[in-house]
């Protein structure tokens, strides 16, 4: 008994860090809505890295508030710990986020106790949360029945989703909205009387963009549904598009974007909803894409764990070109890579490791436009000695001894960071079976450049390697070792040579400082391959001149949010 006290005040101090969290995430959050509607653009930018940094900075707080408050021996004794969970559980189990309350509670034992003390008496390594909650309601959603009129049925969404900014010229935007659905749906979807509209409440914004997201249904058939809207200064607000098809839907939620600011009260309700219309979407990404990446961890590392337990699946090398700083394996069966750095960098390579891992941890904080893969950083990994392929071990322990160790019959891996698995761009256009595939994948690439350019984003090393192709067909940057800001670089053109000998000299005849980038030289290095060479200067040639990138450079200097869409705009650029 004398145990239950500190126990379940260690327990309310946790839950009292989390609803302080809670509150300064709604905080932000709550913010979106005015942001967009007064083109607050640099501020939103501002607000999406604060609210990522906030979850880290809350955590330390707690953890500094728990070592003063209570003594070293009793705060630190593991044996105590199955009984501030168990006092913790009896708190949350009242609460519409009590999944979450969950992973704050992992995150505070891991901030205090070493990776070696991970237990599930101890903490949440499988959730507590039953499946199906007593205190739970169907997902808050409004409900539109056209009956026959879907002109009015918008009219009734857009009067409902209202901003403190007028609407630019809604009659048009309404009128274009209904030939876009009619276009999209079946005939017969549109004269159906069962046809309902139903809209998620709470409207999502995320960079520039607002979005209505839900589901078009009859008795028979759904379809998912996201409406854009934009608020062009000067002008108000207008409705950008009407999206339908479930791959495109599933692109705005993608892996590769920045973080939803929405209102959402029940968060499992919201996720189960989006489940519902986004069916091949994980719920790890559901929950990330909503801004709560560190659930979204916890449920990643839920599924990896099943995974293992219940195939016979083995780690194995990932296919393609071996880097040069990172070391990436996977699982066959499971659509991840797990990346660890190697303990020694090709002399090519001018990095460290603390700056390798900045470059990481920097992608989690920056737009990533949809051209970047999200990663998630995990320390002390500990897999079943049997569930890596002979070959794969003894790889990575001669690149990375450091990193990985065997422990009897456990393999370690110190610090890794896992992401999407995609394939290869190098590997993809070698196996390409037609010239369509091989000019949509370049058109691509060279618009996944300019899009990271718009961010504000340089890649560094632009090598096909390092550019991977998702299940949609997007190509999308996952090698961040050598990217940095593209303000930070110095575009320039080789300057004409003083003689005839200097072209033919093994050095350059002018001086080369570590940030310049000379983009007359993208052909060569990029291409070997010389019909892909010249296909690429005829869709991107731009990427050749050095005033083309720093013409970006002055936008941005000049405090310009450069538009970058994440869906496919009918008639429209993707970047302006």
């Amino acid at each position: 008994m004398a145990q239950q006290w500190p126990a379940a005040n260690i327990a309310r101090r946790i839950l009292d860090g989390f609803d302080d969290y809670r509150e300064h995430f709604r905080q932000i959050t709550d913010g979106a809505r005015s942001r967009f509607e007064q083109a607050q653009w640099q501020e939103i930018q501002r607000a999406a890295a604060a609210r990522i940094a906030l979850y880290e900075e809350k955590v330390a707080e707690v953890g500094h508030l728990l070592r003063d408050s209570f003594p070293e021996p009793v705060l630190l004794d593991v044996h105590l710990w199955p009984l501030v969970k168990s006092a913790y559980i009896n708190l949350i189990d009242v609460r519409f986020d009590d999944e979450l309350a969950e992973t704050w509670f992992n995150s505070i034992f891991c901030a205090l106790f070493s990776h070696d003390l991970i237990s599930d008496g101890c903490m949440f390594i499988h959730t507590t949360r039953p499946s199906l909650r007593a205190h739970e309601r169907m997902p808050q959603t409004r409900n539109y029945r056209p009956d026959g009129d879907l002109l009015t049925a918008l009219a009734a969404i857009f009067e409902d989703y209202r901003f403190g900014c007028p609407y630019d010229d809604l009659p048009r935007d309404l009128a274009r909205l209904e030939a876009q659905l009619r276009d999209n749906l079946p005939d017969w979807v549109c004269k159906d009387p069962a046809l309902t509209i139903e809209l998620f409440s709470s409207t999502l914004y995320r960079n520039k963009g607002a979005y209505l997201v839900g589901r078009i249904y009859t008795l028979d058939e759904q379809w998912p549904l996201a409406i854009p809207l934009l608020h062009h200064e000067g002008l108000g607000v207008q409705v950008d598009g009407l999206i339908t098809d479930e791959a495109d839907v599933s692109i705005i939620f993608s892996f590769t974007r920045s973080y939803f600011m929405v209102d959402v009260a029940i968060p499992a309700e919201f996720v189960a909803f989006l489940k519902r219309i986004l069916p091949g979407k994980h719920v790890a990404e559901l929950y990330t894409s909503i801004g709560f990446y560190k659930h979204g961890k916890s449920e990643f590392y839920r599924s990896l764990i099943n995974h293992l337990a219940n195939t016979d699946d083995r780690f194995i090398m990932a296919p393609g070109v071996r880097g040069m700083v990172m070391s990436v394996f996977t699982l066959p069966g499971f659509n991840t890579v797990f990346k660890i750095i190697k303990d020694r960098f090709s002399p090519s390579k001018n990095v460290d490791h603390a700056t390798v891992i900045e470059k990481y941890r920097l992608v989690k904080r920056v737009d990533r436009v949809g051209r970047m893969a999200d990663t998630q950083e995990f320390s002390d990994f500990r897999f079943p000695l049997n569930k890596f392929d002979p070959d794969c071990l003894a790889e990575l322990l001669e690149v990375a001894p450091s990193t990985v160790a065997v422990e009897g019959d456990k393999v370690l891996i110190r610090h890794c960071w896992t992401e999407r698995r995609m394939t290869p761009l190098n590997l993809y256009l070698e196996n390409a079976s037609t010239d369509a595939q091989v000019h949509d994948a370049l058109e691509d690439y060279g618009l996944a450049i300019k899009q990271l350019a718009a961010a504000n984003i340089f890649p560094g090393d632009m090598l096909l390697k390092n550019f991977g192709v998702t299940r949609h067909g997007r190509v999308v940057f996952y090698d961040y070792d050598e990217i940095s800001f593209l303000t930070e670089v110095n575009f320039r053109y080789i300057p004409a040579p003083r003689y005839p000998e200097d072209e033919m000299a093994s050095e350059p005849w002018y001086s080369v400082a570590p940030n310049d980038v000379f983009p007359e030289e993208f052909p060569r290095f990029l291409f070997a391959d010389v019909g892909q060479r010249t296909l690429f200067r005829e869709l991107h040639g731009e990427l050749y001149d050095a005033a083309y990138w720093q013409s970006l450079q002055t936008a941005i200097r000049e405090g310009k949010v450069i538009d970058v869409f994440p869906y496919r705009r009918k008639d429209r650029p993707e970047v302006l």
